[in-house]
C-alpha cells in the first residue's frame, strides 16, 4: 500500500488547512488510519486516528476540538481538517495505516505499518 499525503502549507494563527492522504488500495474497511506529526527537534507524536472496526475517532488532547479526521471510501482518501491553528501545530504531518483498532494501540507509532511521505504545515503568529 502506498499513502500520498498532501495539503500542507503556510497559514497564520487562527487559520485552517485540510490535509489529504490518498491510499493506493481500498483499505479503510480493514485498516485504521491515523495522523501523526513531528516538529523540528521533537519526536513524532500522535494526532488523530479512526478505527476501522467501529469508525470511532480519537484525538490528542492538544488538538481535540480543533482537528477532525474523516475518510472518503469512494476516493480512498483520509482527511485531517485543522481549524484554529496555532504556532505549536507547526510540524511535518504524516498519515499512516494500522491493522489495529483499539485506542490504546492506535496512539502507538509502532502499531502502524504503512506511512505516507509527510506534508509540512507552518503556522505563523
Amino acid at each position: 500500500v502506498q499513502l500520498q499525503a498532501s495539503g500542507g502549507g503556510s497559514v497564520q494563527a487562527g487559520g485552517s488547512l485540510r490535509l489529504s492522504c490518498e491510499a493506493s488500495e481500498r483499505t479503510f474497511k480493514i485498516y485504521s488510519m491515523g495522523w501523526f506529526r513531528q516538529a523540528p527537534g521533537k519526536a513524532r507524536e500522535f494526532v488523530a486516528t479512526r478505527s476501522y472496526r467501529d469508525r470511532r475517532t480519537f484525538y490528542a488532547d492538544s488538538v481535540k476540538g480543533r482537528f477532525t479526521i474523516s475518510v472518503d471510501n469512494a476516493r480512498n482518501t483520509v482527511y485531517l481538517q485543522m481549524n484554529s491553528l496555532k504556532p505549536e501545530d507547526t510540524a511535518v504531518y504524516y498519515c499512516a495505516q494500522s491493522p489495529y483498532y483499539t485506542y490504546s494501540d492506535l496512539t502507538e507509532i509502532s502499531k502502524y505499518d504503512y506511512w505516507g511521505q509527510g506534508t509540512l504545515v507552518t503556522v505563523s503568529s
